[in-house]
């Protein structure tokens, strides 16, 4: 008996559903015509199968037959999985596919975004750059305008600063000498008158009643100067004396200017031409003569400062400074600058104070000669504004004049004509 005859009727049917359930690659490849014949046969049924024992041989002869065709099968159908793989990874390849194509645009579209961004902010940027360079350029050409108008400015300032200094280191020998000069000759044409008087009055025959009454006036004018021991006489030698007190003086505003000392004591910074200005009013002129004015008020209120400052410090209180102005603002000015130089305020200012400003020299010679009457010393101190000097204000012990510059004077003739 063969070992395909032992095999029983369940692993038979076991056998034909597998041949149902997994047909054949042979079966796959025949042509529709003879699969439907196939199906036109009548296939057994598994459940109307009788086991009939009597057939088992034709049935197992045939088995065999049917065991071959399954080997052929089964090396047929091996080759399915790798099919299936293949067609999964394709499918997954497939879908990788649409999702890197997916990614692929979506990174086209970002990149555009990020172009158009980057396009806005290049022109951004680019606007901005001209912006800034405009703006450079319109500073620098503010800054190249300014440059030259302050250049312009200092060099001004520099050529006032030379043409000033040039005046303030001239000396005067022009006005000033030719007032002193004919100052000179009206005291020697007086003197000489008086001489010529009093000879005169010598001679004549005159009753003894006369003589008397000529006498006496002679005694006055010796008491008038012996009541008068306090007037200083700055030409006679008894004013050696204080030389060394007002050099020291002038030397101390030079060097060791006090900007915070008290009042009648010069406070501004003194020039070695303002202390020559004021040495020479003092040891040359003593204390009676004219100064070349210095081109502006400011410096000749600075000089009569330094005056006043000495005087004060040498006479006290007995100091009185008439100033004398033709108009309000240059009296004015006077008041301000005697002000600020010498720490004073509105109450020194007045009839009856330190200083006392004037228009007229008719009513300052009558304030001079009330002050000398009361034992005090007036100081006359004339604008460089005055043409002319008054004769009367002469006779007092000290006076000071700023003579004007001969080319304003000559410029003010030529206006006139």
């Amino acid at each position: 008996m063969n070992p395909e005859e032992s095999q029983t009727p369940e692993s038979i049917d076991q056998w034909l559903e597998q041949i149902q359930q997994n047909p054949t690659v042979e079966e796959q490849d025949k042509p529709p015509a003879e699969l439907v014949l196939e199906t036109e046969a009548p296939s057994p049924s598994v459940d109307n199968a009788q086991p009939d024992y009597a057939n088992f041989e034709p049935i197992l002869a045939g088995t065999e037959a049917e065991n071959s065709t399954v080997e052929s099968t089964d090396e047929l159908v091996t080759p399915l999985p790798a099919e299936s793989e293949d067609n999964s990874l394709a499918t997954l390849a497939q879908q990788r596919l649409a999702d890197l194509q997916h990614t692929e645009e979506a990174l086209k579209a970002e990149i555009a975004n990020l172009q158009v961004s980057y396009n806005n902010l290049q022109k951004q940027v680019n606007e901005t750059q001209t912006a800034l360079g405009r703006l450079v350029q319109e500073s620098l050409v503010q800054l190249e305008q300014r440059k030259q108008a302050l250049q312009i400015s200092v060099e001004q300032l520099e050529r006032r600063q030379e043409r000033i200094r040039n005046e303030m280191r001239t000396t005067f020998a022009g006005t000033s000498q030719d007032l002193a000069i004919r100052v000179q000759g009206f005291k020697d044409y007086l003197t000489g008158s008086l001489q010529d008087l009093a000879s005169a009055a010598e001679q004549l025959q005159l009753a003894p009643i006369v003589t008397e009454r000529r006498e006496k006036p002679a005694v006055k004018e010796v008491k008038l100067v012996e009541t008068q021991p306090g007037i200083p006489q700055f030409a006679q030698q008894q004013f050696q004396d204080t030389t060394k007190q007002i050099r020291r003086l002038i030397d101390q505003y030079r060097s060791q200017p006090d900007y915070y000392g008290p009042a009648w004591q010069l406070r501004r910074t003194f020039e070695p031409v303002h202390a020559e200005r004021v040495s020479n009013w003092f040891f040359n002129q003593g204390g009676r003569g004219a100064l070349r004015t210095m081109g502006s008020r400011l410096q000749n209120i600075l000089i009569t400062s330094a005056v006043i400052s000495i005087l004060h410090k040498l006479y006290g209180e007995r100091v009185r400074t008439l100033v004398l102005a033709n108009t309000p603002e240059r009296l004015g000015e006077w008041r301000r600058g005697l002000q600020d130089c010498l720490g004073i305020g509105r109450p020194d200012f007045g009839p009856d104070r330190g200083v006392v400003l004037f228009e007229t020299s008719n009513a300052l010679a009558q304030k001079a000669d009330r002050l000398v009457k009361a034992n005090q010393l007036p100081l006359i101190v004339m604008d460089d504004s005055e043409e002319q000097i008054s004769l009367a204000l002469l006779q007092f012990p000290l006076w000071l004049a700023f003579a004007p510059d001969p080319k304003t004077v000559k410029n003010n003739y030529d206006d006139d004509f």
